[in-house]
């Protein structure tokens, strides 16, 4: 947004929305740690799709209403959240700014959000549990050794995290050109090709260096890429995770976890009707970001026919391409229980760690209010199909 109209962005305080906090991320990283977080899959057509696909459809506002007293709260798997908004889990946090997962989970607990953490999350489970009272959940990888993925279960119970979030969509990772072409691996391999852009981002450099020693502890117990072994995040979904996983391992893990339970990465209406039919709790209808299936549906775009299918059986999250206040009463007003997303407090964290991330979600939590008075609604309950138009 500032590129287009013209506004250089080089502080925290330039920084008035998501892209804003993109333009500053990327001048802060060096370029193979931006573009793994920014790109996506092959000609990343769906990634772009994510966050258009709001756009196609317009709010009708109701006026003289009178939205003097809003409660832009919900309930969503047990917990309340101040917002109907949720910091999705994502991977590898203390690459993009040292203070990594302690930065979201600090700030969802300060904005009463639900947040969640990655398998490959770069702070343990233990301490996210002890450390952050807000409502949590692991996103949970399948993996081929059996013993991780049975620790991983008791490792979240005993730390009381809410929920156990299983990603369905990553039986193969998905072609991420810009990794390949940058060589981005994790922890990161400096490379003739790349040492410039490392070499000229010292801030990132010495952080990464002299801080905390980079680890993922969730998986270093079990298996080499936990720790020190650099591999990229291709071939470790390719080599790590279990292609034949199913809907039974989906029921075997629901069984053993034993409390809220959501599937992460439901696109179709089908796979939407037999969750519900498992008991899940919730689903988040999502396609990794974009980062899986490129020419795959946007989720906005597949939420109304799943909402009608499953909506009175389930909750529905829809997770992606989420940049402004109205994209998150859009989804609501479709029938969504809350809406998330990863990208929009990354940019922010790699800008300026936890300061980043509690300015984004400030102006994310402003949008929802501010845009709720100009929709003429006091609760979300209020939003209904009535409020959109698609052009």
């Amino acid at each position: 947004m500032g590129k287009k109209f013209g506004y250089s962005i080089r502080r925290l305080d330039d920084c008035q929305n998501i892209a804003d906090f993109r333009e500053l991320a990327k001048r802060r990283l060096p370029y193979p740690v931006f573009h793994y977080i920014d790109g996506a899959a092959d000609d990343e057509i769906t990634k772009d799709r994510n966050t258009a696909a709001f756009e196609d459809v317009d709010l009708v506002p109701d006026v003289l209403v009178g939205a003097d007293k809003l409660d832009p709260s919900i309930t969503i798997m047990g917990r309340k959240s101040a917002l109907p908004l949720m910091l999705s889990p994502t991977a590898l946090q203390r690459l993009f700014h040292w203070q990594g997962e302690r930065a979201v989970a600090a700030t969802a607990e300060k904005f009463g959000l639900w947040f969640g953490i990655s398998s490959l999350s770069s702070v343990s489970i233990e301490e996210i549990g002890a450390k952050y009272a807000g409502p949590k959940m692991l996103q949970y990888y399948y993996h081929k050794d059996r013993g991780l993925n049975a620790a991983l279960v008791e490792r979240a119970k005993a730390a009381n995290f809410d929920a156990i979030t299983l990603t369905v969509d990553t039986i193969v990772s998905g072609n991420r050109e810009r990794c390949k072409r940058t060589g981005f691996q994790t922890p990161p391999r400096i490379t003739p090709a790349s040492f410039l852009s490392y070499a000229t981002h010292p801030a990132w450099a010495l952080n990464f260096l002299f801080r905390e020693k980079f680890d993922l502890p969730n998986l270093s117990t079990h298996v080499a890429a936990g720790s020190n072994a650099s591999i990229s995040i291709q071939d470790y979904f390719n080599t790590m995770l279990d292609p034949s996983m199913d809907w039974k391992a989906a029921e075997w893990l629901r069984d053993e976890w034993g409390g809220k339970f959501c599937l992460k990465g439901v696109m179709s209406v089908g796979d939407a009707k037999r969750a519900a039919d498992m008991g899940c709790d919730a689903i988040m209808v999502s396609n990794h970001g974009g980062r899986q299936l490129d020419g795959g549906r946007a989720p906005f775009d597949q939420l109304e026919e799943i909402v009608q299918a499953v909506g009175d059986r389930i909750e529905v999250i829809c997770d992606g391409g989420v940049r402004r206040g109205s994209h998150v009463l859009k989804a609501l007003a479709t029938g969504a229980k809350a809406a998330s997303g990863g990208r929009l407090y990354l940019y922010a964290l790699a800008a300026a760690g936890q300061a980043g991330v509690e300015r984004a979600i400030g102006l994310l939590d402003a949008e929802i209010r501010r845009d709720m008075q100009l929709m003429g609604v006091s609760r979300l309950d209020q939003l209904t199909p009535d409020h959109l138009r698609r052009r």
